[in-house]
């Protein structure tokens, strides 16, 4: 059976974007552990983390999108951002502040 293609995008991403990916990944740990000492570090390479995977998930929706699958690009995003939250449960933090 073949590999879904939102798999595919996640892995072609993961392997692009290996180096900054390895590098949010003792910085996420960290902040899962303690926020307040990680929280600047997380916050600042979470958004370029972010915005490379914004871009990926764009790519792999707007086919969809364009010929009038707009339900089906939703379910196929909600999937890729489920394969980035194993990774990262704590992505969805990048950029809030806690008062």
């Amino acid at each position: 059976m073949s590999t879904p293609k939102y798999i595919q995008f996640y892995n072609i991403m993961t392997e692009r974007n290996k180096d900054l990916f390895d590098r949010f990944d003792p910085i996420h740990h960290g902040f899962s552990t303690k926020p307040e000492e990680w929280s600047d570090q997380f916050h600042s390479i979470g958004r370029d983390v972010l915005d490379v995977i914004r871009d990926w998930e764009r790519r792999l929706c707007s086919g969809s999108e364009r010929t009038g699958y707009g339900q089906y690009s939703a379910k196929l995003a909600e999937k890729f951002q489920a394969e980035v939250k194993k990774r990262f449960p704590l992505i969805h933090q990048v950029g809030l502040i806690k008062k």
